[in-house]
């Protein structure tokens, strides 16, 4: 079985700040990881490699620091690693991002499984796992919670819902976009390490994908980010203090005096 997994280094979250003349992200000094819904997506990857045989290929769009990743992700279990690196690529929106993966997957070949995070922590859109498969032709599953088995080119998986899950039968290769119950992600190896310094990272640039080229980064982006900022903080509220009786009539007072403005 040969499985790729789409991965995307982003900021950690905990040390991401705004320029507040300039509306966007400080890059500087900020440490970046493997999303961490891609970080599970990457591990039931690897679980279903140990169980069913097969390799794990690891993908990712990004500049070059994004190797950084890339080698993590070896050492979490990855046979190999794939990146897309190129000044083409640069300001791709979620379209033209599934756009240039798709490609890629494409040229990888043969591919049985696909998986993604449900989303990524610095655009929370959830639109490119579902963009590549449309991409790829293939059938698509969000938020994935099981795995419950594989067999004779099938698959059987539960679905996250509001309300339970739900338990789908998809023919392979399909694509799957992971939710955080799925598992429990492993921490690196000593030998995943060292596999993981010594592996070559493969970069492949527009001229080594099929594409058009009309498609790609900011020409072949239909939606562009102009301006990020934070939400002004609120200010804090009235606390009601008293007997139940008391609070009801100066709340319903203070309601309409709102609601009269």
């Amino acid at each position: 079985m040969k499985i790729v997994v789409c991965i995307k280094q982003v900021p950690d979250t905990t040390s991401v700040k705004l320029d507040a003349k300039t509306g966007t992200m400080k890059r500087e000094g900020v440490s970046s990881i493997i999303n961490p819904f891609d970080a599970y997506a990457l591990e039931e990857a690897v679980r279903l490699k140990e169980a069913h045989g097969g390799e794990v290929i690891v993908l990712s769009m990004g500049p070059p620091q994004a190797e950084v990743a890339l080698r993590e992700a070896v050492s979490l279990g990855a046979d190999s690693a794939i990146l897309l690196s190129d000044r083409a690529f640069a300001g791709s929106d979620t379209l033209a991002t599934s756009y240039t993966l798709g490609r890629a997957i494409d040229k990888i070949g043969d591919v049985d499984l696909v998986f993604t995070g449900k989303q990524a922590t610095d655009g929370d859109t959830a639109q490119v796992g579902p963009g590549v498969a449309q991409q790829l032709g293939i059938p698509c599953v969000t938020w994935i919670r099981r795995v419950a088995s594989i067999e004779d080119g099938r698959m059987r998986v539960e679905r996250l819902m509001e309300d339970g899950h739900a338990v789908l039968e998809l023919k392979l290769p399909a694509l799957l976009t992971v939710v955080k119950e799925i598992n429990i992600p492993r921490m690196p190896s000593i030998r995943g390490k060292r596999a993981a310094k010594k592996i070559e990272i493969i970069v492949w640039g527009a001229a080594d994908l099929n594409v058009d080229e009309a498609k790609l980064g900011l020409s072949g982006s239909p939606t562009q980010v102009f301006r990020t900022f934070a939400p002004p903080k609120r200010a804090g509220g009235q606390v009601f203090e008293g007997e139940p009786g008391d609070l009801a009539k100066d709340l319903a007072g203070r309601l309409r005096e709102i609601m009269s403005k």
